[in-house]
């Protein structure tokens, strides 16, 4: 057809389809705003909705108040509790100093890189995960989903962890602190200490017996735990308003969520350099033991930290860059959140091992005074020779070293009878060398050497407060990966959304706060998100590198910056991340296959933790919750690829926030090249005539030829059309 003939009207059998051009050069040459404009064609149906939405009220997505307050969010999106707890752990287990080099490498191959993908199709397409995957594939649109579940299931537990941190909180606020010291048992004759605490301690006691009054298996389920009821039921109300109007209202609370546990561990550092000991644990935390970087386990270990410490795959870094604009430099977000996120790791475990150093050399100096009691008794009665102590050792106020050395020579002089004199070694390395992690760490190890703190409710209210506060931030990118993408997709407000999400979590989350609910939270944090969400981050890179294209992604993000990426991410996205990924998908399942599947119960007769495997009821608990989380992946790419829903209903339509009107669009048009109608041949299709709603959104970005729920653009085939306005994302 000549380039400027005239729209003739055609009868709706006709071959010919009138290609965009066409259309535009029948508008009025003057018109210079619409011919800088894209077009955008809409079915006959949803115009009545259309003009509803398009009045002159704008109703534009909402955007963050300031980059600080995105990148507050960011951060407190990533820095969580494993940061405090089980970095820490991670690093002194797996050879100290030197895990920093494993950790620090993969940070660079698979934790920026999948960052700044997962920062970028947010920012770019605009929608929450089920949006953007629709978008690149809708039938990948299960990645969307399956991200959404993952994320309420971790929410589940995750919340009953700050319950957990508002009832120490609550109790803080006493002196001295309730789990300083064991409760006394009296009856009709005398007073004694109570047998399960004497045979622990007191700060175990308390954490098993008074916080979580725990049972003796995951089958018993023992009923509620009133107080811990109350306290999630304060964590949900917590999180509920503060998130019930999107990132208006949590974005504010960023502030000091995300900064106030900065302020409290600076405070800490500080505080901890001038205890005793506190060197020692810092030096032996950070003694590198180089042998350990030859171990697979290591560097398996390194790159689960280095996934799960940034929040990959579970929708959250979507849903916060998806308020950003176009053209914000989402790589410069990248690589400062993660190296903040790795900064925080590092400062984290200056201040446990301070602590735990302090710990460390109270518990060696107890050992010394009391062996050197049994020493002098054995002097007394004879059984060890006085000539055989150095005469400048004076045991009433002797030193772990002057200890050790008497040590090392009773046992060289009493060989064959040392045992039977039942003396300890005391090493500080030793105590230290005991591995704590988690719930382990938080309200046992570091409960009790606040107990010897100065003004210790003092340091335990900050403490606890700092907890709240670092789950309340992945709490809210947790949240929000889940509300987004619905309101995004299924158009329903936000604030309803909030509160049934937060009511329904609340209820199914009571089986937490059960005398059995600690088993309850093992069994979720180890099945329910670590391999779903490997899967979802693979199919992620898939999706994006092999399905929508490497080569146009790219010129997408010089685009968007302004600049070209490096071609190190070309790279890493390409053939790297993959690589490792899929390795550390294998080692997952290998070492999932190799460990028992059970949990830890605490035994009250003997006050000590047994292994218990689970039941077989627990097993069918754990295959469900990973099985549940990956199933929205084949079951969409199924529904799409055999057309079992009618996507021209609306039914599952993707919301665009465009400037002056929210447009919904159907997300079917895949796969024919001519045609705007999904399944019909080029003949049964209309010529795109004046009767249709037009809209036009301002443009000005390279062309892509990949678009919303189609291959080509708005569904027209738009080769040999050089000079056609170029279309936005």
């Amino acid at each position: 057809m000549p380039k400027n003939s005239k729209v003739v009207k055609r009868d709706l059998d006709d071959e010919v389809i009138e290609s965009v051009k066409d259309l535009l050069s029948n508008e009025d040459s003057s018109d210079d705003a619409f011919k800088k404009s894209e077009l955008m064609v809409e079915d006959p149906e949803e115009k009545d909705a259309d003009v509803e939405e398009g009045s002159d009220v704008e109703d534009e997505r909402p955007a963050w108040n300031s980059k600080l307050q995105y990148i507050l969010a960011q951060v407190g999106f990533s820095v969580g509790l494993g940061n405090v707890w089980r970095f820490p752990y991670l690093c002194q287990k797996n050879g100290g100093g030197a895990y920093l080099v494993p950790y620090l490498i993969l940070l660079l191959i698979i934790g920026i890189p999948l960052f700044f993908l997962e920062l970028a199709v947010g920012q770019r397409i605009r929608r929450g995960s089920i949006g953007v995957w629709n978008y690149i594939s809708p039938k990948l649109g299960g990645i969307g989903f399956a991200s959404c579940v993952v994320c309420f299931f971790v929410a589940l537990y995750y919340n009953v962890i700050i319950g957990w941190s508002l009832f120490y909180f609550s109790q803080s606020f006493q002196h001295p602190l309730p789990w300083d010291q064991c409760p006394l048992v009296k009856n009709a004759s005398h007073t004694f200490v109570e047998p399960e605490c004497e045979k622990s301690s007191a700060t175990t006691y308390y954490w098993y017996r008074e916080a979580l009054n725990i049972s003796s298996s995951l089958s018993e389920s023992g009923g509620l735990n009133w107080k811990m009821t109350i306290c999630l039921l304060a964590a949900w109300v917590m999180v509920c308003l503060a998130m019930i109007k999107g990132i208006q209202s949590s974005g504010k609370i960023m502030y000091f969520s995300s900064l106030f546990p900065y302020v409290v561990l600076l405070c800490f550092l500080i505080r901890g350099l001038l205890l005793n000991g506190s060197v020692d644990g810092i030096r032996h935390m950070f003694t590198p033991k180089l042998e350990k970087m030859l171990e697979p386990k290591v560097w398996r270990e390194a790159a689960t930290q280095v996934f799960f410490a940034l929040g990959l795959g579970f929708g959250g870094v979507i849903a916060f860059s998806s308020y950003n604009k176009r053209d914000n430099n989402c790589h410069f977000d990248a690589v400062l959140v993660s190296f903040i996120n790795f900064f925080t790791s590092v400062l984290a475990t200056l201040v446990v091992f301070a602590v735990l150093g302090f710990k460390a050399n109270i518990i060696n100096e107890k050992c010394v005074t009391q062996n050197s009691e049994k020493i002098l008794k054995l002097l007394k009665m004879g059984n060890l020779s006085q000539d055989m102590i150095p005469h400048h050792i004076n045991f009433s106020s002797i030193t772990a070293e002057d200890y050790n050395l008497v040590y090392d020579i009773i046992q060289k002089v009493k060989e064959e009878q040392f045992d039977s004199l039942g003396l300890k070694s005391c090493q500080i390395e030793a105590e230290l060398g005991k591995a704590v992690q988690g719930t382990g760490l938080a309200f046992i190890a570091f409960t009790e050497a606040m107990t010897h703190f100065p003004a210790s409710p003092f340091w335990s209210v900050m403490f606890f407060l700092m907890l709240v506060n670092l789950g309340l931030g992945s709490m809210f990118g947790t949240i929000e990966g889940i509300i987004t993408p619905i309101v995004d997709t299924f158009k329903v407000r936000k604030e309803i959304l909030t509160v049934i999400c937060c009511l329904v979590a609340f209820f199914i989350g009571l089986i937490f706060v059960q005398r059995s609910g600690n088993y309850f939270v093992t069994m979720f944090d180890d099945y329910s998100a670590t391999l779903p969400l490997l899967i979802v981050v693979i199919l992620e890179n898939i999706a994006v590198i092999r399905i929508y294209g490497i080569d146009k992604f790219m010129e997408d993000l010089k685009d968007m910056l302004g600049f070209s990426p490096s071609q190190y991410y070309y790279y890493m996205w390409k053939y790297v991340s993959p690589f490792v990924l899929l390795c550390l998908l294998v080692a997952t399942i290998v070492q999932m296959g190799l460990s028992p599947p059970g949990y830890n119960a605490w035994i009250e007769d003997t006050a000590t933790e047994e292994f218990h495997s689970y039941p077989t009821w627990g097993m069918i608990v754990c295959i469900s919750l990973m099985v549940l989380a990956i199933l929205p992946v084949p079951i969409v790419f199924m529904v799409r690829r055999c057309n079992l829903i009618d996507d021209s209903s609306g039914s599952l339509a993707s919301v665009s926030y465009k400037r002056g009107r929210i447009i919904k669009e159907p997300v079917n048009l895949e796969g024919d090249n001519t045609s705007l109608i999904h399944g019909k041949s080029p003949s049964e299709v209309p010529s795109p005539n004046f009767g249709k709603n037009i809209y036009r959104k301002q443009t000005g970005s390279p062309t892509l030829d990949t678009a919303p729920n189609g291959r080509y653009g708005i569904g027209y085939l738009m080769a040999d059309m050089p000079d056609m306005p170029e279309s936005d994302l």
